[in-house]
């Protein structure tokens, strides 16, 4: 007489299965670290943004004789082309000659006048520099000519 073999896992097998698989997902999940990976996304965005906007600057100054007559020596926001610019500086003179558009910072409001950039040209040594104050994970991005 034989005897009939029941074919399938156990629950102790599935169950260790199920575990293994939450593991891994959960060292992938923390490797991948989404939040990270967006961080470092537009942390570059900033990084070439901050470089456009001095590049045209520098540019502007070379052809012009002097740096656009609105930045400061105080590091002050740009204003965004068509956005009410008290207290920022108006940088449009830039627009389309020198830059097709003035870069946004990604996490920038839309209700905001204002680009989530800085700019500023020091009074003794007369260099431009370019900064992104909201940059994330502790970077400080910033570019002087």
């Amino acid at each position: 007489m034989q005897h009939a073999t029941k074919k399938g896992f156990t629950l102790l097998e599935i169950l260790l299965v199920v575990a293994a698989i939450g593991i891994l997902a959960g060292i992938v999940i923390v490797a991948i670290n989404p939040g990270k990976q967006l961080a470092d996304t537009r942390n570059a965005q900033r990084r070439v943004d901050i470089k456009t906007l001095l590049d045209a600057s520098v540019q502007y100054q070379i052809d012009v004789g002097h740096f656009p007559s609105s930045i400061t020596a105080t590091p002050t926001e740009i204003c965004k082309v068509g956005g009410a610019c008290a207290g920022l500086i108006d940088l449009s003179v830039l627009v389309p000659t020198y830059v097709s558009s003035l870069p946004i910072d990604p996490l920038a409001s839309a209700s905001s006048n204002g680009t989530g950039y800085q700019i500023s040209v020091s009074a003794s040594t007369g260099r431009a520099t370019v900064s992104a104050p909201s940059a994330e994970r502790g970077a400080v991005i910033s570019a002087s000519n």
